[in-house]
Parts: structure tokens; C-alpha cells; sequence
């Protein structure tokens, strides 16, 4: 059996973003924005007038949200590099002229640029957080024979999402993001759909996709992707936020492009929160 530590978290000769690191947007009201993610299940946590996104039982905050009144924007996206390609990355962001000064929300860490969106984007070394292997499947507990293994709703216990799996952007051109992905940031195409949707993986070992861009007239986020243990977790969790008011979305289904079962919480703002399950995966040594 293979263990964690034989597993390649780098592809040799590949320079390229490792990880989704982080992304950062605004909504009009953080106690909503507050309410909404905690009943998803993360693990939510105020701090300095923002709110940042972590799992239960993982170090790393995957999302800020601060308050705007101007509406829900997608703010800026940081993805993580290991310290050897700072060199290499940096000189391809010159090279190309997309440096920018720091967003007012971020910090000055790592490298500034603009991608052909205009969304603001940070290369910071940082540890990788995207999956290095397949995410496993939680595993049920024994039920004794001559009893339901299904609990009864009042028992059933909460949902906790594991860890982000992508993000969905809006885009009014895909092929050119993808590109973009592909020339600056080192990601490669998984899957894609004429020019209408496109998904891109790191070579270092990532879910089928770490951001995926779907057309629209605008750019903007349509949706967050949030690994679970199990297809009975998708379900739980779709119930519990239609028994607490957040019943808009769609699911539960199966997607084509990464397998992945699926269902859509519609957000107050309306993008969308997913709880995913058994999303394809590419290790870093495999071509996908």
C-alpha cells in the first residue's frame, strides 16, 4: 500500500502554482455572510472587521470575506508557489507586464499581477495545501445486524467539509484564462467544453481542477467547492440548509467532468457554496 510520505507533491521540472491558496471577496453584510457558512460547516472566524474561511481540524484559512456596500465581488485570488520558482514565475509576470502594486485588502507578500479578467492575483510561497493524493472516503461506522445504518434526521451528525476543493469563476473568455493558467501560472487543461467551460489542475498533484471558469459578459465567482467525507454527506448537508433557509440550488447529481457527486447551496448573494464528493484526482506524476 502506498503511504503519504512516498507520495510526489512535486513534478519534477514543472514550475508552476501548487495550490489555491486563497481567495478573498466582499459581500454587503459579514452577520449574513456569518450565518451562511457556519450552517454549511466550516469553521468560521472573525477577525480584524473581516471573516476568514477554515475547516474544522485544518490549520489553513481558504477564504476572507469583508464587507462592502457595494455587493458580493471577487476581490483577488492568491495561489501558493514553492520558494524554487519564485525566480522563474516572477520573470514570466515581468516579462509579460502584468505586475501590479498589492490589493488594498492583501498584503505585499510574494508577486502582484493582473490576469486578462482584471482580477487581481497573488503568488505567495506557502505550504502546499492542495490534496497530494485522492481524497478518501470517510468510513461509515459498523451498524450491528438488525439495525437501520441510516440515523434518523434528529441524530444525523452535522456536516464538516474537509477541505476546499476549487473555485468556479465567471469569465467572458474562457480560452484566454485558460492560457493564462497554462503560459503564467504552469496549470494545465483537464477538461473543457467548446468555449463555454474550462477546468485546469496543477502538475504537482491536485483534485481534477483547482479553479475552473465558466462564460458569462462579466468576470466574477459563481461558486466554491468544499470536499466532504461522503455521497451521504452531500445529501445531509443539502438537507440541513433547506431546513435552515437556504433551500435554492440544485443537486444531488454527478457531475461528468471530474465525476464528482454534487449539490449547490445558493449563497444570499447568489453564487453558490458546493459539497463535493469523489472529485477526480491527478497525481503529479500522471498526464492527465
Amino acid at each position: 500500500m502506498t503511504t503519504t510520505a512516498k507520495i510526489a507533491s512535486r513534478r519534477p521540472g514543472a514550475v508552476a502554482a501548487h495550490s489555491l491558496d486563497r481567495f478573498v471577496f466582499t459581500v454587503p453584510q459579514l452577520d449574513v455572510a456569518h450565518r451562511f457558512y457556519s450552517e454549511f460547516g466550516l469553521d468560521v472566524r472573525r477577525e480584524n472587521g473581516r471573516l476568514d474561511l477554515y475547516t474544522f481540524g485544518h490549520a489553513h484559512c481558504w477564504a476572507s470575506i469583508h464587507e462592502a456596500a457595494e455587493g458580493k465581488r471577487l476581490q483577488y485570488v492568491r495561489y501558493g508557489i514553492f520558494a524554487e520558482d519564485v525566480a522563474e514565475l516572477s520573470a514570466r509576470v515581468a516579462r509579460l507586464g502584468l505586475s501590479i502594486a498589492p490589493h488594498a485588502l492583501g498584503d505585499a507578500q510574494g508577486v502582484w499581477l493582473r490576469d486578462p479578467d482584471g482580477i487581481p492575483t497573488q503568488l505567495v510561497v506557502a505550504p502546499k495545501v492542495s490534496p497530494s493524493q485522492k481524497s478518501e472516503p470517510m468510513v461509515p461506522l459498523a451498524v450491528a445486524p438488525g439495525r437501520g445504518a441510516a440515523p434518523s434526521r434528529s441524530k444525523a451528525a452535522a456536516v464538516r467539509p474537509r477541505n476546499l476543493s476549487h473555485i468556479l469563476r465567471f469569465s467572458p473568455d474562457v480560452p484566454r484564462m485558460t492560457a493564462f493558467c497554462e503560459e503564467v501560472l504552469g496549470l494545465r487543461l483537464s477538461d473543457r467544453s467548446l468555449d463555454i467551460i474550462a477546468f485546469v489542475h496543477t502538475p504537482h498533484g491536485s483534485d481534477h481542477h483547482l479553479v475552473a471558469f465558466a462564460k458569462s459578459q462579466a468576470p466574477g465567482l459563481h461558486h466554491s467547492s468544499w470536499d466532504v467525507g461522503s455521497i451521504d454527506d452531500v445529501g445531509a448537508g443539502a438537507e440541513h440548509m433547506r431546513e435552515v433557509g437556504w433551500g435554492k440550488g440544485w443537486g444531488v447529481g454527478r457531475h461528468v467532468l471530474g465525476s464528482n457527486y454534487f449539490n449547490y447551496v445558493q449563497d444570499p448573494w447568489g453564487s453558490f457554496c458546493e459539497y463535493s464528493f469523489g472529485i477526480d484526482f491527478v497525481p503529479a506524476d500522471l498526464d492527465w
